[in-house]
């Protein structure tokens, strides 16, 4: 056996290799997750499958067409992969690739939480409409990309101001990254889902239809009742007031606070039956 030929430091150097190995591949599929990169993804594994089986069977024109394909695929994948890539070494020159929040983060988590449920409240009393979509793991570049890039620093009158009725940016999604709005008026995908009440209308269905797709955390202010609503894995969860909200947003978006009252609020008894 191999294993008998080798110490235990080689041992412990091999575990270390493929464990660093895996997870820096687990890194970039939560990178790529719900964006176009996924699919692109997908072709190459079946080109690969392709050249595999023609291997297989022997079939001399198909393995040069996808040998080819191989060939050149490498400097296509970096033309094609070019967001995701980016982000990537974005992600790792902030140091933000492996580490987990540190107090400076906690703090722009706070002030991310404090701005959004100010303007909600604002926006809820006056009934104004809105859409806030909040980006986790998976990357929303590709729901991005059908907005108006916005850049800038969150803050609760920004954020207010988009969804301002007759305001050229207030019809469609804001997406926040961080403590940062990416976009806005993007388009969201809308839910197919039969079992959304249909008094709800298109925020609520484009709501669901995100958080079936990605892990966003997406917030919803309806026009008509003034009503705040949250969508989260493909459920939808409404009549949050102000103290819902914060609790739900603390626990989704700070997960190293450990607060009693987090523990023992459940809200998803909120939820449409």
């Amino acid at each position: 056996m191999v294993w008998e030929n080798l110490d235990l430091l080689s041992m412990l150097r091999i575990i270390v290799d493929i464990t660093v190995v895996w997870f820096v591949i687990y890194k970039l599929f939560t990178l790529i997750r719900g964006t176009k990169a996924v699919q692109l993804l997908k072709g190459i594994f079946v080109v690969l499958g392709i050249w595999f089986f023609s291997s297989i069977l022997e079939l001399k024109t198909v393995q040069w067409l996808v040998y080819q394909a191989i060939n050149w695929g490498f400097l296509a994948v970096i033309i094609l992969f070019q967001p995701e890539i980016r982000r990537a070494l974005e992600q790792l020159g902030r140091g933000s690739f492996f580490a987990r929040h540190s107090h400076s983060e906690e703090k722009a988590i706070s002030d991310t939480i404090d701005a959004i449920i100010r303007s909600c409240n604002y926006m809820g009393k006056r009934r104004i409409g809105a859409l806030i979509t909040i980006e986790r793991e998976t990357g929303m570049s590709e729901y991005v990309e059908t907005g108006i890039n916005v850049n800038g620093k969150l803050t609760s009158e920004l954020l207010t101001n988009i969804f301002m009725p007759n305001a050229p940016l207030h019809d469609g999604a804001v997406i926040i990254k961080d403590d940062e709005i990416v976009a806005a008026a993007c388009y969201l995908p809308l839910s197919e889902s039969p079992f959304i009440s249909k008094e709800l209308g298109t925020r609520h269905r484009a709501a669901m239809g995100v958080s079936e797709v990605t892990d966003a955390l997406t917030i919803v202010v309806s026009e008509e009742t003034g009503m705040i609503s949250a969508t989260k894995n493909g459920e939808l969860h409404r009549r949050l007031d102000e103290e819902d909200l914060r609790k739900m947003l603390s626990k989704e978006l700070n997960p190293n606070e450990e607060s009693s009252s987090s523990k023992s609020w459940n809200w998803r008894g909120k939820r449409d039956g």
